[in-house]
């Protein structure tokens, strides 16, 4: 039988799907950058941009949404989020799996 077609072999790491190690090392070597961006209307919107491409930023997005309870999107290879987050995003990332030396907070803002 062949596991790589029944979807049991990760084919970047070619371990088993549930031994897969290739999301850890993505957090691991990504260098996430967050910043503000003021929008229309005087609106903040914070951006975080330097996820590897083997995240899904969609699940990222939605897992930050729910964590700070905001609005936002996936777009372009960053995520959007509605409002200031600097002060607590990097605790959020923390706690999501990715190093706390690979996050850089801008915080001078746009």
């Amino acid at each position: 039988m062949n596991l790589s077609n029944a979807g049991g072999i990760c084919p970047n790491c070619g371990l088993p799907m549930d031994l897969c190690v290739c999301e850890t090392i993505a957090q691991e070597e990504a260098r996430i950058t967050v910043g503000v961006e003021r929008r229309k209307f005087g609106r903040l919107t914070t951006i975080i941009t330097g996820f590897d491409k083997t995240i899904d930023l969609g699940e990222m997005a939605t897992k930050l949404k729910s964590k700070l309870a905001c609005g936002g999107a996936a777009k372009h290879g960053h995520i959007e989020l509605q409002g200031d987050h600097r002060g607590v995003i990097k605790e959020v990332l923390i706690g999501l799996g990715f190093p706390d030396e690979i996050i850089r907070i801008d915080l001078s803002g746009r």
